[in-house]
């Protein structure tokens, strides 16, 4: 939902007073918070590109189950720091 601020110069005002009366409506409207707020947000991954992921996981650990299996490399089995 977006909230459009508009102000227009009066006959005798200064621009500053005109960019204080822009940032208090601005404040007044609450979208500096509402951006803000968006700012980290991450859309949900598709099914798709889930299943492609989970897919790509599972390849990659039978990959390694058989390397272990054929002994080119150790398991690793601990904390890693």
């Amino acid at each position: 939902m977006a909230t459009n601020v508009e102000v227009e110069k009066n006959n005798n005002e200064s621009s500053a007073n005109v960019i204080r009366r822009f940032t208090k409506r601005v404040q007044g409207a609450g979208i500096v918070p509402k951006v803000r707020g968006g700012r980290y947000f991450a859309r949900a991954k598709s099914k798709n590109i889930q299943r492609t992921a989970k897919l790509k996981k599972i390849g990659k650990r039978e990959a390694y189950e058989l390397l272990i299996k054929l002994g080119k490399i150790q398991e690793f089995r601990g904390r890693r720091r």
